[in-house]
């Protein structure tokens, strides 16, 4: 079964469970199972050892993986924190006074999701945060937060040279044989990108014209109705000694550490530069390296300012465990099932698909990358591991066309990033749910048909560019697709609702 379509039967079978049952740790656990089935050839005890040692020992002993699990505990911790002092309803009072209108939360918090470009893990998580009670004062549905919160997350990173996405490329290519630097082929690649920057039209567009379609349309209904969605209770202390600055003094000081952070985890201080300390940076250190210190500095400063007592700060440690103890169980079983997958020779098998497609299909090939990366992506859960795969790939199938050779590195870094937004094993979609405090298969189900909208268009885009090979054009063609194709779905949706009425 290695290096056959088999490989790829076990995630595809847990989304699928997944989005019918709505029972996310039961579905990845039977992808898991059937993984480690496969790995093993059915025999019962090597696939129990192949599932223990391989899949569950071997993602929580990562050492990436390790330093994300602590990130996100450190973060739980300062989310309790702030709560507790009353930073958090003092926040929701200012914002339900200065923001008026529900396009207005909206576009607050994708400017929030697009300022904080350095890392998708630490985007969801701190958006999420500071931005529901902005949302909630509108009525607006943890779904829509999540959906938003993802949009800004992994899209906004790939089109950032200064981000641990851009490391993460610029680490791929750095050895192959372009002719340039790994962060001059991910500066080249961005105009290319065209998931990512429809990404950010298609939300402006949509906060603006003011409607949802497919089940999203249904979440922000309920919201209305005063149902947000959000998946537990959030104790926000209504304490009268509280101000906005309790939220963003800690909020500033959380950027500040893990910027400094992943600076000086990529040498900064060591002689390198802005942006070769965020190349060589790793994210995994660098983000709780930061969080910690913010952590240590609000637990002083909020003492201080007598708004919370040591005992009460004291128990937010293990509050903020417990409220990230849902994300972490699924990013566990997530990443397992990744090494399932990786097991299962999954890498090899798309990579033989990329090759077969380039002896027919040259013009055509950006689509085609598009296509197979989103699906690679999707079906593993990982961006990075799918552009990784598929980089090397690509770039001697374009060797004697430089300018094709940007296409189609960009259509696999937007199809990795498509495929990552999509799929309900993805980490960053793990990281956005938590963000939003809101069931996971809910956002995966509500942002789904969004997201295939940019995907559609963004495919139109590149058969088009394979042709024209200009940006230019291609992403003006993009961005009228893309508000067409609202303008069309709002009309219609007015005209069920006459309907209906």
């Amino acid at each position: 079964m290695y290096g056959t379509f088999w490989a790829l039967v076990p995630p595809v079978l847990a989304i699928i469970l997944a989005l019918i049952t709505k029972e996310t740790y039961t579905s990845l656990f039977v992808g898991i199972l059937v993984g480690a089935l496969f790995v093993a050839g059915f025999q019962p005890v090597a696939a129990l050892d192949t599932m223990i040692n391989d899949g569950f020992i071997g993602a929580i002993a990562d050492g990436w993986n390790a330093g994300i699990f602590m990130f996100l505990v450190l973060l739980g911790i300062m989310v309790a924190l702030i709560n507790s002092a009353g930073g958090s309803a003092a926040f929701g009072r200012w914002a339900a006074s200065h923001v008026r209108t529900r396009v207005g939360a909206l576009l607050a918090t994708f400017l929030l999701g697009v300022l904080i470009f350095i890392d998708d893990y630490f985007n969801c998580l701190t958006v999420g945060s500071v931005m529901r009670p902005v949302t909630d004062s509108q009525r607006i549905s943890r779904a829509k937060l999540a959906f938003i919160i993802d949009a800004t997350a992994a899209p906004i990173c790939m089109i950032a040279p200064v981000s641990s996405w851009a490391a993460a490329v610029s680490a791929t290519a750095q050895d192959l044989n372009t002719g340039i630097s790994g962060i001059q082929l991910f500066i080249r690649a961005i105009p290319y990108n065209f998931y990512s920057l429809l990404t950010i039209v298609f939300v402006i567009a949509l906060s603006v014209l003011g409607f949802d379609y497919g089940p999203m349309a249904a979440a922000e209904l309920r919201a209305r109705q005063g149902e947000l969605g959000a998946l537990s209770a959030e104790d926000d202390e209504n304490n009268p000694r509280a101000s906005i600055w309790d939220m963003l003094f800690p909020v500033l000081v959380l950027i500040l550490f893990c910027i400094l952070g992943m600076m000086y985890v990529g040498g900064f201080w060591s002689g390198a530069s802005v942006i070769d300390s965020f190349a060589d940076t790793d994210a995994s250190v660098g983000l709780p390296w930061g969080c910690i210190v913010a952590l240590l500095i609000t637990y002083v400063y909020l003492l201080c300012r007598r708004v919370i007592t040591f005992k009460e700060a004291s128990a937010c440690i293990t509050k903020g465990f417990v409220a990230m103890v849902p994300s972490m169980l699924i990013l566990t079983f997530a990443l397992t099932l990744k090494n399932m997958t990786g097991a299962l020779g999954a890498a090899d098998y798309v990579a033989g698909l990329v090759k077969g497609a380039a002896d027919g299909l040259f013009a055509m090939l950006p689509a085609v990358i598009f296509l197979v990366a989103l699906g690679l992506a999707f079906a593993s859960g990982t961006s990075w591991g799918t552009f990784g795969i598929l980089i090397p790939i690509v770039l001697p199938v374009f060797e004697n066309n430089p300018e094709l050779l940007m296409i189609g590195i960009s259509a696999c870094l937007a199809g990795a990033v498509c495929g990552d937004h999509i799929s309900p094993i993805s980490d960053t979609t793990i990281m956005a749910s938590a963000g939003a405090n809101v069931d996971h298969v809910e956002h995966v189900s509500t942002q789904l048909p969004y997201a295939l909208t940019v995907a559609g268009v963004s495919f139109v885009c590149y058969i088009i560019a394979g042709f024209v090979q200009n940006w230019i054009l291609c992403l003006a063609i993009g961005v009228v697709l893309t508000v067409g194709v609202l303008l069309i779905l709002r009309a219609r949706s007015g005209n069920a609702a006459e309907a209906e009425a």
